[in-house]
């Protein structure tokens, strides 16, 4: 019989209740233990979502970021924040964040709260996670509190329960070392606690434990794959099974090492790894399990579950009882259920499935190698009709959109002049002081913009007393720049509901769910547009309202607008067709709307491309053939506008310093980068690589709420200027300011205006 099994299940809740349970918590508004019980209830919902499956994960739940917790289970805390006492979720959430909630604040040391940790992309995911810091003098200690809550409460539940925990080696491969130390030299004092863990769990009569070794799908050196044999020679003799589990790619050249490892069964992703199952198959040793990821854990397409079987059923009829089946991964990179959108096209819905719905398709599966296919007939037959209707719909193949991609010649993607020539020319029209002052688009979502599209969306505002509302919030905005003294404004972005969700609703090719919620870090979700046929562009997207707000003011206003690399990475994308087709086909819409903007008189013009780092394959010999499309994309949409347009682009939250050479051969004007978190470590790369245009490094961490101050802003930018040249640096915070409160965003804006004028008194001299 197949083994069915779970990697792990959204956490943020269908309705995402953890989200506004956390911000309630954090704001002073619910106590600690309400938050703490609605995490409780939330565990055993998803438990009881997932009751059908023979193993189902705990310890995938984190309040935060589940690599946070394992930094906590490990005992590796910040120093900074060791001398804390009081509650143990308090300390987590000023590593996450830089501080609790108030009221733990009020009556602790660190009112003003500490540095939080740094964050970034979990491998080539939207995801976020916190990283672990190391230095030469790191040390660990065991805490089983939060994994073994977790698991008695599963057993309560009479949950068959499987642990989940990051293994050793991904743990110190996703972490920094905040010194000079070689973050492998830790591995003799990390696996004693390891060790200590399984220990523990085997006490507890635990049987199977999933170690996530997503690191395996990367290239790694020689010292890091002999720690792989080092590592898990100490888990020989522990006492509970261990299921290895790799996700999000191909072993290829390591294939052989997880085959040989000591562990009790392997799990590869049949999506991306689908070619080496069959190689898995036959190298694991005969008493090993096999865990077919066969289910994508990372979009929201139906399974054809006939092609599926195909492969499948001889691999069971060979493996019998040694054959598990899993999605690809864990599900929290999709939305909890399907059942829950009333309003998305019912065609277009067919074709679709989130978490429960995989989940279901899991159990179709199994029953068919189990029980044959005729046991589940109609399951399989409503399948292929879905599958059979979107491959032929056409709505999702149009000829006047391939014809477009056919007309693309490289001239399309170059400037007129170089970027010397083009920014004298810049220069005299805007009229910028050294050290010029921006932000990068977004301020704060009030309630009244909140509650003034909710209205609007409910039927209960009409059209025009909702672009009232709007007008009067972009007017808000501007006033506020002004009165800061920022050079450069933005608009505000009221009228938008996420960087990307807005374009994707004015064009054609895209669809909407209501509650396809995926969480990007802690409290933060985004509703990924559902990419389902070739993409054009009917109408402008923008530009009344980018020209309402250059009216306000005879201050430079940038135009802004979400890239199509980024609109591709943060959307559903379709899988019938390669990536690159479809950034081409939004690359051409974007295009049209940055000559738009041209013709009605905005000078600066944004394009983000926050996640261009995203999408690159995990292993580098892939990566120039995405970096290839990638930069011609953002080329194609930028680089019809002449010389005097002064271009900007945005990328957050990445390691960039690797593909410096592709992001100065985008030829963007201005770049403007997140470096605060990570004290500008970012710039390192200009040590050695000539930038050739204008950078902003980011000086305010705006996913924390803690205010940076007046010196630690020039002390950073001081920092910059030791790379680049003074004469092309800009200021500005390393994100859009949505998701800030305006009491936070004024203050934080005040000082960084006030570093820029100390900093052109320093240039002066």
């Amino acid at each position: 019989m197949v083994t069915t099994h779970n990697l792990g299940f959204p956490r943020i809740g269908a309705k995402r209740e953890l989200k506004f349970g956390l911000e309630r918590y954090w704001k002073g508004e619910s106590s600690r233990d309400e938050l703490k019980a609605l995490g409780a209830q939330l565990r055993q919902r998803h438990w009881d979502d997932q009751k059908d499956l023979d193993w189902v994960p705990v310890g995938d739940f984190a309040f935060y970021d589940q690599v946070l917790d394992m930094s906590f289970t490990l005992g590796n805390l910040p120093e900074r924040v060791q001398d804390f006492h009081g509650d143990t979720l308090d300390n987590y959430f000023r590593v996450a964040r830089g501080r609790s909630a108030q009221a733990a604040e009020e009556h602790g040391a660190c009112c003003g709260g500490v540095a939080a940790g740094e964050m970034t992309k979990w491998f080539d995911t939207n995801y976020h996670y916190i990283v672990p810091e190391f230095t030469a003098d790191t040390q660990f200690n065991l805490d089983t509190s939060r994994l073994v809550e977790q698991l008695r409460e599963a057993r309560e539940q009479g949950v068959n329960a499987k642990p989940v925990i990051v293994g050793p080696i991904s743990y110190l491969w996703l972490g920094k070392a905040k010194d000079d130390s070689d973050k492998l030299a830790l591995l003799p004092r990390l696996m004693p606690v390891y060790c200590a863990l399984l220990d523990y769990l085997k006490v507890m009569d635990v049987e199977w434990v999933q170690i996530d070794e997503p690191v395996l799908v990367t290239e790694l050196d020689p010292a890091w794959r002999a720690a792989f044999a080092t590592a898990y020679e100490s888990f020989e003799t522990r006492g509970v099974k261990l299921l290895l589990a790799t996700y999000f790619g191909q072993l290829q050249e390591n294939l052989d090492l997880a085959c040989a490892l000591p562990v009790d069964g392997l799990h590869l992703d049949a999506i991306n790894a689908r070619d080496e199952i069959e190689q898995a198959a036959r190298q694991l040793p005969a008493q090993s399990v096999l865990s077919v990821g066969a289910i994508n854990g990372r979009n929201i397409w139906k399974t054809d579950l006939n092609a599926a079987l195909d492969w499948l059923e001889p691999l069971a009829q060979r493996l019998g009882d040694r054959l598990w089946l899993a999605p690809s991964c864990s599900l929290l990179h999709v939305p909890v259920d399907l059942a829950s959108e009333e309003t998305l096209d019912a065609e277009i819905r067919s074709w679709l499935a989130f978490a429960l719905q995989k989940l279901d398709e899991l159990k179709v599966l199994a029953a068919a190698l189990n029980a044959g296919r005729r046991a589940v007939a109609d399951e399989l037959a409503a399948n292929a009709a879905a599958v059979y209707q979107r491959r032929h719909s056409p709505r999702v193949n149009k000829p006047a959109v391939k014809a477009a991609l056919a007309r693309i010649d490289a001239n399309l993607g170059n400037r007129a002049s170089r970027y010397p020539e083009r920014a004298p020319k810049q220069a005299a029209i805007l009229g910028l002081p050294a050290y010029p002052t921006t932000t990068i688009g977004s301020f704060p979502q009030t309630a009244e913009i909140r509650h003034a599209r909710s209205q609007y969306k409910a039927g209960a505002l009409d059209e025009a007393g909702y672009r009232a509302a709007m007008r009067a919030e972009i007017e808000r905005s501007v006033r506020e720049q002004e009165a800061l003294g920022l050079d450069v404004l933005v608009h505000g972005e009221a009228e938008r509901n996420d960087m990307v969700e807005y374009f994707g609703e004015q064009l054609d090719g895209y669809a909407f769910s209501q509650f396809g919620w995926v969480q990007s870090y802690g409290s933060r979700c985004v509703k990924p547009p559902i990419l389902f046929g070739d993409i054009s562009r009917p109408n402008a997207m923008t530009v009344e309202w980018i020209s309402y707000a250059q009216s306000l003011t005879r201050k430079p206003m940038k135009g802004m607008l979400t890239g199509p690399v980024t609109i591709l990475n943060w959307s559903f994308v379709r899988d019938d067709q390669p990536r690159s087709v479809s950034c081409h086909q939004l690359a051409l819409a974007i295009r049209d709307e940055v000559l738009d903007l041209e013709k009605a008189g905005v000078r600066v013009i944004q394009i983000d491309e926050a996640a261009l780092r995203e999408g690159l394959p995990l292993r580098r010999a892939q990566w120039g053939e995405y970096l290839q499309w990638a930069v011609e994309s953002f080329r194609l949409t930028a680089n019809g506008v002449r010389d005097e347009t002064q271009i900007h682009t945005h990328m957050c939250y990445s390691e960039f310093n690797d593909i410096i050479a592709s992001i100065a051969d985008m030829d963007a004007d201005v770049i403007t980068i997140e470096t605060s978190r990570s004290d500008m470590e970012l710039l390192d790369a200009f040590d050695h690589f000539s930038y050739p245009n204008e950078i902003g490094p980011g000086v305010y961490d705006i996913h924390s709420p803690n205010i940076p101050t007046e010196a630690h802003i020039v002390q950073l930018m001081r920092k910059a200027a030791e790379r680049i040249p003074a004469q092309r640096l800009w200021v500005n915070p390393d994100c859009g300011l949505k998701t800030r409160q305006w009491a936070e965003v004024i203050p934080a804006l005040t000082n960084m205006v006030a570093a820029a004028k100390v900093l052109r008194g320093e240039v002066v001299r």
